[in-house]
C-alpha cells in the first residue's frame, strides 16, 4: 500500500502513478474522518486549479465526503488557492480542501489543507490527518448531481466573493486609470481566472488553460519566465509586471526590462509601504531562507522578526498568535496584514501596485528606496537534481563537517533552523536544504550582485557533487 506523506505544503505525487482517484480518496476519507470528529455538522469547502484531472479528483472527494455524511461546498470551475482559503474562512468550514500541487512539474497534482481561520492547516492538525489515512475507503456511487440534489453538496462561486473583498479593499478603476502599464503572466495557472477581471486592458501572458504549462513548472522563477521576459522587452512601456504560480499563492516581479525581481525584494517592498508609508506595524515573520537584509530593515524600522522553519503553514501558525504585519517565505508566498493570514500573490501584487498609482512614483524608484535603507543586494538558487543516496550524502557532510570556507569565502556563522545556512564574509549568504516536496537540494545565495551570486552558486555546487 503506497504511503500518503504530506510535505512542506500538502500531498503531492505524479499523476497516474501515485497520484489516483483511489489514494485522493484515502486522503478524503481520512479528512472526513478528522472533521466528524471535530463537528455534528461537519462541512468542508473545496476547490481545484488548472492542472490535469482536477475536476475528476475533486468529484472524487465530493463523493467520499458524501459516503460520510460531510457536506461540500464547492467551486465548480478551477480557482486559486488564496479563494479557496478565503472562502474555508468566510464560510467557517470545518476545513478546506485544495486540489494543486502549486509550482510543481505538470506531471503532479497535489491535495492541500486549508484551516477555518483562512489559511494552511496547522503541522499537527496536517499529521492528524496523515496518521488517519486508512487503506480502504467509502466511495459513493450516486451523480455530482443527486448528491446536490440531497442537501448534501452546495455549488458556491467563491471567486465573486474573493473580487468582492479586493473591490472592498483597493481602488481598482483608480488603479486602472493611473495610467500604469501592467502586464500578468498566469503561467497556465488558475490566476488567468482573477486578475484579466479587474484588469483586462493588461498585457496578458499564459492566460490560458492548458494543464501541461507548456511543459513548463509553473514556479515564477527566472528560467520559466524567459517568455514572459521577452513579451515586456517587446512592449517596450510595461511599467509593473508579475507572475504567479499554478494556483496564484505564489509572486515574482518583473522590472520594466524584463528583469528579475524575487521575493526577498518583494517583501522588503512590503514590509516598506505597510509600515513606512501606510504606518502600519507588527511582527515581521519569515522562512529560514529569506534574506537577512529583512532583519536588517527590521531592526531599522524597530519591528519585531522571527525566523520560522520553511512551510508557509509555519508562518501561517505565527500569523495566528496575531499582530503580524508581513509573513513571507523565499519561494514567493508572502501574506500581509489587513488579509487572510494566507500567501496571496494578487493581493500582494494590488498593495504595490496601489503604491504606484498614489505617489506616480515607478517601481524601480519604489526598488532605490528600499535599497538605500538595506543597501543593494542579489539572491540566486540552484536546484540540484540528484540521486537520495547522492543527497543523503551532501547532507551529512554538512551535518558532520565544520566547514570554514565555501567559494574561497570565510565561514562566519552557521545556523541550522532548517537546513544549513552559512553566513559568508561581507553580508554573503550560502545556504543548503532539501526539497520537501520534490527530489532536489536546493542551494541558495545572498551576494552584492547577480555575478557575484552566480560565481559563488557554481563553486558551492561543483564542490557538493563532488562530495
Amino acid at each position: 500500500m503506497y504511503k500518503i506523506k504530506f510535505g512542506t505544503d500538502g500531498w503531492r505525487a505524479i499523476i497516474a502513478q501515485d497520484y489516483t482517484t483511489e489514494n485522493v480518496a484515502r486522503v478524503a476519507a481520512a479528512t472526513a474522518d478528522w472533521v466528524l470528529n471535530k463537528s455534528d455538522k461537519p462541512t468542508i469547502t473545496l476547490g481545484y486549479d488548472c492542472r490535469f484531472g482536477g475536476q475528476l479528483f475533486a468529484e472524487t472527494v465530493i463523493k467520499v465526503m458524501f459516503s460520510k455524511g460531510v457536506k461540500v461546498l464547492f467551486n465548480q470551475e478551477f480557482c486559486t488557492t488564496p479563494i479557496l482559503s478565503f472562502a474555508t474562512n468566510h464560510f467557517q468550514a470545518n476545513i478546506g480542501v485544495m486540489i494543486t500541487a502549486s509550482h510543481n512539474p505538470p506531471s503532479y497534482n497535489g491535495y492541500k489543507l486549508k484551516s477555518s481561520f483562512g489559511g494552511p492547516s496547522s503541522p499537527a492538525e496536517v499529521q492528524e490527518i496523515e496518521d488517519m489515512i486508512p487503506e480502504t475507503y467509502l466511495m459513493s456511487n450516486e451523480s455530482i448531481e443527486s448528491i446536490a440534489a440531497k442537501g448534501m453538496l452546495e455549488f458556491v462561486d467563491f471567486s465573486k466573493l474573493y473580487v468582492d473583498a479586493i473591490n472592498k479593499r483597493f481602488d481598482i478603476a483608480s488603479m486602472r486609470k493611473s495610467g500604469i502599464k501592467v502586464a500578468y503572466d498566469a503561467m497556465f495557472g488558475s490566476g488567468q481566472a482573477i486578475f484579466p477581471m479587474l484588469f483586462p486592458e493588461a498585457v496578458l501572458v499564459n492566460c490560458e488553460w492548458n494543464p501541461r504549462f507548456n511543459n513548463l513548472a509553473p514556479e515564477p522563477i527566472p528560467a520559466n519566465l524567459k517568455h514572459f521576459a521577452s513579451v515586456i522587452q517587446k512592449e517596450g512601456n510595461i511599467d509593473f509586471a508579475f507572475a504567479n504560480d499554478g494556483d496564484a499563492d505564489r509572486i515574482a516581479l518583473m522590472d520594466k526590462d524584463g528583469n528579475y525581481i524575487d521575493a526577498h525584494q518583494i517583501i522588503l517592498m512590503l514590509i516598506y509601504i505597510l509600515h513606512k508609508v501606510n504606518g502600519m506595524t507588527g511582527r515581521v515573520v519569515v522562512a529560514f531562507s529569506v534574506s537577512p537584509k529583512v532583519a536588517k530593515m527590521c531592526q531599522i524600522f524597530g519591528l519585531p522578526l522571527e525566523v520560522t522553519q520553511i512551510g508557509f503553514k509555519y508562518i501561517a501558525e505565527k500569523i495566528q498568535e496575531g499582530n503580524v504585519l508581513v509573513g513571507g517565505e523565499e519561494s514567493g508566498g508572502i501574506s500581509v496584514a489587513g488579509h487572510i493570514p494566507e500567501r496571496d500573490g494578487i493581493w500582494d501584487a494590488l498593495i504595490i501596485l496601489e503604491y504606484l498609482a498614489k505617489t506616480g512614483k515607478s517601481l524601480q524608484d519604489l526598488i532605490d528606496e528600499v535599497n538605500e535603507i538595506v543597501g543593494a543586494f542579489a539572491y540566486g538558487r540552484n536546484d540540484l537534481k540528484l540521486t537520495e543516496e547522492k543527497k543523503q550524502a551532501i547532507l551529512e557532510y554538512c551535518n558532520t563537517k565544520k566547514i570554514d570556507t565555501l567559494a574561497d569565502i570565510a565561514v562566519e556563522k552557521l545556523e541550522t533552523i532548517d537546513g544549513f545556512k552559512y553566513h559568508l564574509e561581507g553580508e554573503r549568504v550560502l545556504m543548503i536544504r532539501a526539497s520537501g516536496t520534490e527530489p532536489v537540494l536546493r542551494v541558495y545565495c545572498q551576494a552584492e550582485s547577480k555575478a557575484k551570486v552566480a560565481e559563488i552558486l557554481d563553486k558551492v555546487c561543483a564542490f557538493l557533487q563532488g562530495i
